[in-house]
């Protein structure tokens, strides 16, 4: 099976690396596609790379995997979505942009919520297969508990805490909570780890980086990695984002401020002065215990660390049965709006 590795934005790297090993093993041929303004952030060395929607359609693919949002409908290929979150209370994570043959859904709350949308377009498929990018956490992470001990020996706390919050600035709490989380680095029990979207505006990345040189038991963390901080933290401060699910299904307690979520199943705040008594509530009662438990059955089920092999079977098995798409059909709107997006010629 040849494979296009589909990706707009950075985040993707995360989410298709399990699937690229599962490709690797099972010998299948695979190339990523990346946009220009990914070039420097790629994180591979010797992988079949391109940025040239020329080459793409000279490699015909029998699939393209994709966790954005477009993908060219010209391409040949079954075009696959396969999310880059897990916030389902955004508007966008249901909707339909025709752009996709097949929908591989985390859960069975994304699995109802797509089927509903496949009786109403009727030209797409639902398959429900589990994330690949929650594989990780399956695997053997001894080393970084070992690490996660040797911080809390080093700075005599009881807790890591990690601050994960939105980019979008109607959502994001940066701004409101940075006092807050700075009394909390004053306390002595924590160890706090900052960890930014790559699109958060740069005067609050200035800002908690003053907050990690302050304060020694703050850091401000870089690069792609949030698996590691995830298996550390002992505790998510949030907002808006939809790190709280990848965090919620470890089974560990979240604490928002202003989620905007309808059906809130963790400790969620929309008044100031409040997080230094929930984080301390949370972490020696933990009240959303049963809360936690119903959103995981619902949004992630899978605990095997198998979802990437479940997503590759799951397209050949696709592809065997109803053969692979030369291109998709679309409105002549969506058609303009790829043809913005992407140069055809490059």
């Amino acid at each position: 099976m040849k494979v296009i590795l589909f990706c707009q934005n950075a985040y993707a790297f995360e989410i298709m690396k399990p699937i690229k090993k599962v490709l690797q093993e099972q010998a299948h041929e695979y190339i990523w596609f990346i946009t220009p303004k990914l070039a420097k952030l790629f994180p591979f060395t010797n992988e079949p790379v391109t940025q040239s929607i020329s080459e793409l359609e000279a490699f015909k693919s029998d699939a393209i995997i994709a966790p954005g949002n477009e993908v060219p409908h010209y391409l040949q290929g079954l075009k696959v979505q396969i999310f880059h979150g897990l916030a389902g209370e955004k508007k966008a994570h249901f909707h339909i942009r025709h752009y996709f043959d097949l929908y591989l859904t985390q859960g069975p709350y994304f699995t109802r919520g797509f089927n509903k949308l496949k009786a109403r377009f009727k030209n797409f498929d639902v398959i429900e297969t589990g994330w690949s990018k929650l594989d990780p956490y399956a695997q053997n992470n001894q080393e970084i508990l070992s690490e996660k001990e040797d911080l809390l020996k080093k700075h005599n706390a009881k807790y890591v805490l990690l601050y994960a919050p939105t980019f979008s600035p109607s959502l994001t709490s940066s701004e409101v909570l940075e006092p807050e989380i700075e009394q909390l680095a004053q306390q002595g029990d924590y160890v706090i780890n900052i960890k930014f979207h790559d699109l958060m505006a740069s005067k609050f990345i200035e800002a908690y980086k003053n907050l990690a040189a302050t304060y020694d038991t703050v850091y401000f963390k870089e690069g792609r990695d949030i698996i590691s901080q995830f298996l550390t933290a002992d505790l998510l401060i949030s907002d808006t984002s939809s790190v709280i699910y990848e965090f919620l299904l470890l089974n560990k307690p979240v604490i928002t401020f202003g989620n905007i979520n309808e059906d809130i199943q963790w400790d969620n705040h929309t008044e100031k002065g409040e997080l230094q008594k929930a984080v301390s509530e949370n972490l020696t009662t933990d009240p959303f215990a049963k809360k936690r438990a119903k959103v995981i059955a619902e949004y992630h089920p899978y605990t095997d660390g198998k979802s990437s092999e479940r997503m590759v079977k799951t397209i050949e098995e696709y592809i065997e049965k109803y053969g692979v798409p030369k291109k998709r059909k679309l409105s002549l709107f969506r058609k303009y709006k790829i043809n913005k997006i992407f140069d055809r010629k490059s």
